[in-house]
């Protein structure tokens, strides 16, 4: 690994710890209403079990978060960003 490229990982693994600790605020936010996974899934026409075999998760799972029990995080939240911003380019890179 180069120097440089080190000391860019040590510098956002610092900001990472800043961030965690509130000392930071992140860069980006994604804002989660349980809603807004329903409204995606009835943009795309789909059941809630075709829905959930689409984006890679069980039924259980996306029930509890179109029912505010729980909320996506990480990569199944940018998921859901993409689904909602362009729904046919996703069914149709998911072969749906």
């Amino acid at each position: 690994m180069k120097s440089r490229d080190f000391n860019d990982l040590l510098a956002s693994i610092g900001q990472a710890k800043e961030i965690h600790a509130g000392k930071r605020r992140p860069f980006r936010v994604f804002e989660f209403d349980p809603l807004m996974v329903k409204h995606i899934r009835k943009k795309l026409h789909v059941s809630q079990s075709r829905f959930a075999q689409l984006i890679g998760v069980s039924v259980d799972t996306l029930q509890n978060w179109e029912q505010g029990r729980r909320r996506p995080e990480g990569p199944a939240l940018a998921l859901l960003k993409v689904v909602e911003t362009a729904p046919k380019t996703v069914l149709q890179a998911l072969h749906a």
